[in-house]
């Protein structure tokens, strides 16, 4: 069975505490925050003060996805609000290992993403030094996005360089995760999905979240 990730940036921020509540409530694994800073992507959402505030009110883990042009210049600052796995894009950072090691040594565990035009073959170097990698089904910015069914192919090629390299890696997938695409994905190798309008957009939020990760 996968784990189920909701994704908050499809709930409702006036009531962001109640949507919480209600994905905890319908048998959530973890809560994926999105991390923007309208320069790596073209959209802008919160900080470490929301993080913070998450943290007080919710004792699941916390997936903090930093979409950011410059996440070396952040990560103590969500180590701090409470992350448990913070996530950075292979894209952004020149000094991958030392940036990763670095959110290791703030008790955080590290996480690597790769955009869907970047290549598995780019993590050679750091799959030893990482907790779980975060392939992007759809390209970042924006929640609501189509599934990009190459990911598929993808994710084996990543499942398959794990069982070689004997690596207990998590791999997870954000993007167009819903009721079709889950089953794919999770006999492709996915250990962790991230869904944001499939879980909010539901009329049974416990009947959705169910399916996903039960989806074979």
């Amino acid at each position: 069975m996968a784990l189920l990730a909701p994704s908050l940036l499809s709930a409702d921020f006036v009531r962001l505490a109640e949507d919480i509540a209600r994905v905890e409530a319908a048998g959530a694994d973890w809560l994926h925050l999105d991390i923007m800073d309208g320069h790596f992507v073209p959209n802008l959402t919160f900080g470490p003060p929301i993080v913070a505030a998450i943290r007080k009110i919710s004792k699941l883990p916390l997936d903090v996805h930093l979409m950011v042009t410059n996440p070396a210049a952040l990560v103590e600052q969500f180590a701090e609000a409470g992350a448990d796995y913070l996530t950075v894009h292979v894209e952004t950072e020149p000094h991958l290992h030392r940036l990763v090691n670095r959110i290791r040594e703030l008790g955080v565990k590290p996480a690597v993403t790769l955009n869907p035009a970047t290549s598995v073959d780019l993590l050679d170097e750091i799959l030893d030094e990482v907790d779980m990698v975060l392939v992007m089904s759809v390209n970042p910015g924006f929640g609501g996005q189509k599934f990009i069914p190459a990911s598929l192919d993808k994710i084996r090629r990543l499942r398959q360089k794990l069982k070689r390299l004997d690596r207990q890696v998590l791999i997870e997938v954000d993007g167009g995760v819903n009721q079709a695409t889950a089953p794919q994905l999770i006999e492709a190798g996915v250990d962790v999905l991230v869904a944001g309008s499939a879980v909010f957009g539901s009329d049974d939020m416990k009947m959705t979240i169910a399916a996903l990760k039960q989806a074979h």
